[in-house]
């Protein structure tokens, strides 16, 4: 299978909510990993790249493969893994976050359909510490793939690429509420922010869900109190990449029920395109935006709770 047959098969199965995802597996010092083939531009052979002066010493460097710089991040050194020959290395080229970076593995595998119910969350102390460079842990076939948090990896990188708590800070002066969010982020780093952020601009009850199937047992459990759904949860904003159940596929089930349609849900992802744009307005999405553009965020979430 060519990689961009990959990418087609990828928007269908997002398409349908089927709670489906295709991993690009590849392998660093002999352990395979995985990544989002949504978030894969292209792969490319490695290539000579630029050292930068006072870069981060996780940054290789930067190449410029056609009309732009791409900022080359060593993988291995980040997971504190010894890189095989490279005489074989690969760049996979990424872009989210509105961002393009590559990243410099061993080699590439191949493509591999998973179920998000397939895929389980890590323990904490793999490749990183307490709060880890992994998001879940996925069988396929004979082996396990370790699926990494790209997300966290080029916030530590470029910070100043990531979700800033001084973008609130510049909304003002603003009041605090009581009005319940729900936030299903699997990523540590990524909730912690959001929280910290959504705490600034005033929400202070927010519930933290680790991924979707936890928000809808959350949504399933409010339900048996015969009350508005609004006195537990007056928005709910969620990540698409999450193990047990995507972001997709719990908007799917929110629209789809009765109860808690009304609901307003806003997808909040470093996936945001065109076509993942129109594949939540299939689904019923309320709005969609991409990280980290967190003081929009707020200014929907306040719109869509009639703040």
């Amino acid at each position: 299978m060519s990689f961009s047959e990959s990418k087609g098969q990828t928007k269908i199965l997002l398409e349908s909510g089927t709670n489906e995802l295709e991993l690009m597996e590849f392998v660093i010092a002999g352990e395979v990993f995985g990544i989002n083939v949504a978030k894969v531009r292209e792969i490319m052979i490695a290539q000579e790249v630029k050292k930068m002066p006072n870069s981060h010493e996780m940054v290789e460097g930067i190449f410029k493969p056609r009309d732009e710089i791409i900022t080359v991040i060593d993988l291995a050194k980040y997971l504190g893994l010894k890189r095989e020959d490279d005489k074989r290395a690969v760049f996979i080229a990424t872009h989210f976050n509105k961002l393009n970076f590559a990243f410099r593995v061993d080699k590439v595998i191949g493509i591999a359909r998973v179920s998000w119910e397939e895929i389980k969350k890590p323990n904490r102390v793999i490749y990183g510490g307490n709060e880890g460079a992994a998001t879940g842990i996925a069988e396929f076939s004979d082996r396990l793939i370790t699926i990494l948090d790209f997300e966290k990896i080029v916030a530590e990188v470029s910070p100043e690429s990531s979700i800033q708590i001084e973008e609130i800070e510049k909304l003002g002066e603003r009041k605090d509420t009581d009005i319940p969010i729900l936030v299903a982020e699997d990523s540590m780093l990524l909730a912690k922010l959001i929280i910290d952020c959504l705490h600034g601009a005033g929400y202070k009850n927010i519930i933290k869900a680790d991924n979707g199937q936890e928000a809808w047992s959350y949504l399933q459990e409010i339900k048996k109190h015969n009350e508005p759904i609004r006195k537990h949860v007056a928005c709910i904003v969620s990540d698409i990449e999450m193990p047990l159940m995507d972001g997709h596929r719990l908007t799917k089930l929110v629209k789809e029920d009765p109860i808690l349609s009304p609901t307003p849900l806003i997808l909040f992802s470093s996936l945001i395109s065109d076509e993942m744009r129109q594949k939540g307005i299939e689904l019923g999405a309320d709005a969609q935006i991409t990280k980290p553009e967190i003081a929009e965020l707020v200014r929907l979430i306040d719109e869509l709770t009639n703040r």
